[in-house]
């Protein structure tokens, strides 16, 4: 597992803890406070729907920041590999232009014993 992943998870837990968190903070507030029960109720009903929706934004958000540094990751290894690419042919052609070197001054020292 890559950093960046490991790195938007934990972001998503923190995001989710805080969410919980939250919601058990607001829960035990408005259970402690003094007003009737079926007010209580309506205002744990409402931080409820004010939490998921919250949630599903945060999620959402966490989602494409995760697409985006996949993306992004993909971009660096793409280049990366055409470098690499570029590199390993550079050598191909370094090996080679040293190789016809080395056979040319070997025949030019075979001649030379030779004669």
């Amino acid at each position: 597992m890559s950093n960046e992943s490991r790195g938007v998870d934990f972001l998503a837990g923190v995001i989710i803890g805080s969410l919980l968190g939250a919601a058990v903070g607001a829960a035990v507030a408005l259970l402690m406070a003094p007003q009737p029960g079926e007010e209580t109720r309506a205002q744990l009903r409402q931080k409820g729907i004010e939490l998921k929706e919250r949630m599903v934004e945060l999620s959402e958000e966490a989602r494409k920041k995760a697409e985006e540094l996949q993306e992004e990751s993909r971009t660096v290894l793409e280049k990366q590999k055409a470098r690499l690419e570029e590199a390993i042919e550079e050598g191909k052609k370094a090996a080679a232009k040293t190789k016809k070197e080395l056979l040319e001054e070997l025949e030019k020292e075979s001649s030379q014993a030779q004669a």
